[in-house]
């Protein structure tokens, strides 16, 4: 089935930020650790950290916002690892929260590839996997401690980690942290840091549920803002497909069989709706493969990693599990089911166009969709394009379940009721 090709015009956006013309040199980091930084290929520092990194060097606390994918990771790193290369590399004296485990494997990599030339160790702490390995690593000593809320807290209640001596806090989407329901667990943990400590929180959007927390846990932070709060990086294209709901599927497999889609991830709204809508595709010959809740590591690792090597061409999740999703080159972000809030649409679109690349998100929107497109639509302050495929066919009716045999009967039944004393009757003669 032919298609008509989605356009690959950037939006109009409301901020654009310049591009940095300071070097990492020029920003006091280390030798090491900038040796690290050109290890990886990195020319010169993204707006964020050219922001963040002096102040954070500091020894500042910040608030920095910035869109998903413009390089928050770096901004919060570097200064982190440059302060820790004075003092004992055993002890734990930084400690990064995120939301998710996959996020928590990333951000770890992170911490690997720029202190790869210092004494510095970091481990991750995440669900989902035996903590006996995990607690060895702890035991050994790491300097870096990125985890999940949940499982470091178990560590810390079984006397397995000590904070005491944390100097550097950094709380790693922070909004999605709030949105999956860490408050309380990150208050908790709070209670186990030493007050006199340097924190640093990133968000790519700012609700007020942000600002309250940062007005309890900065002392006179340093306020960033990168973009618009609530809108997607300048490089993605913005799409919305409106579609029946029986037809998404159809749709989304015309959208697939484009020459532009490169690689997708396609988000639902549910964990069996993930399951459901993997199978579809994966019937339909596509190389997919998923991730939800209910995955185990191992097979959110597999996953990913083929994804990333190119064996999927698609991968299916949740808006939990695809959080931590950072994977360069992935050409379109779909939408099979719309998000609940306009944070959760600005992260998803996120997933693509990452560090200054080009992207687009493609929304599969059905009439109740209406609601959450105009907040999205009021909040990033523009109209995104609507779009019907040229040779795709709308008119296709909805299946008729009543069609089968026992619908038959069952209409039947329901357009000839029995009285009720004939009920009774009968009711009475099986008795006997």
């Amino acid at each position: 089935m032919a298609v008509g090709r989605l356009r690959a015009d950037r939006p109009k956006t409301l901020h654009k930020e310049a591009k940095s013309t300071v070097t990492f040199d020029q920003l006091k980091i280390h030798s090491s650790l900038i040796q690290g930084v050109h290890d990886q290929g990195y020319a010169a520092p993204k707006p964020i950290q050219a922001q963040a990194i002096p102040a954070a060097v500091e020894g500042r606390d910040l608030i920095a916002c910035a869109p998903t994918g413009t390089g928050k990771t770096a901004a919060f790193l570097l200064p982190t690892l440059h302060h820790l290369l004075t003092g004992p590399a055993r002890r734990t004296r930084a400690l990064v929260l995120t939301p998710t485990r996959e996020l928590a494997l990333q951000v770890h990599n992170e911490v690997r590839q720029l202190a790869r030339h210092t004494a510095l160790k970091g481990i991750a702490v995440y669900g989902g996997v035996p903590m006996g390995p995990q607690r060895q690593a702890l035991r050994a000593g790491a300097t870096v401690v990125v985890a999940t809320p949940g499982r470091l807290l178990d560590h810390i209640r079984r006397g397995e980690l000590d904070l005491s001596s944390i100097e550097v806090l950094v709380l790693d989407e922070a909004d999605r942290m709030l949105d999956m329901g860490f408050l309380p667990d990150i208050r908790r943990i709070l209670e186990y840091l030493p007050a006199q400590r340097q924190t640093l929180l990133f968000s790519a959007t700012m609700p007020q549920a942000i600002v309250r927390l940062a007005a309890g846990v900065l002392r006179n932070p340093v306020r960033i803002q990168i973009g618009a709060a609530t809108a997607p990086a300048a490089g993605i294209t913005q799409t919305l497909c409106p579609v029946p709901q029986h037809l998404k599927t159809a749709l989304l497999l015309a959208l697939l069989g484009e020459a532009s889609v490169a690689s997708a991830l396609v988000f639902t709204r549910t964990k069996r709706g993930a399951e459901r809508l993997t199978r579809q595709l994966a019937k339909s010959g596509m190389a997919v493969a998923q991730i939800h809740g209910d995955c185990s590591q191992g097979q959110r690792v597999a996953a990913l990693e083929g994804f990333r090597a190119g064996r999927y061409r698609v991968l299916v999740a949740t808006d939990v599990a695809g959080r931590g999703i950072d994977v360069e080159g992935i050409s379109h972000v779909i939408n099979y089911d719309m998000p609940d809030t306009v944070e959760g649409y600005v992260h998803r679109a996120g997933r693509t166009a990452r560090v200054e690349a080009v992207g687009e998100a493609v929304s599969l929107v059905t009439p109740a969709d209406e609601p959450t497109v105009r907040a999205i639509e009021h909040a990033i302050g523009q109209t995104i394009e609507r779009r019907r495929l040229s040779a795709f066919d709308y008119t296709v009716e909805p299946p008729s379940y009543l069609g089968r045999p026992a619908g038959i009967a069952l209409q039947a039944r329901i357009q000839q009721p029995v009285r009720l004393a004939e009920r009774w009757a009968a009711m009475s003669r099986r008795r006997h």
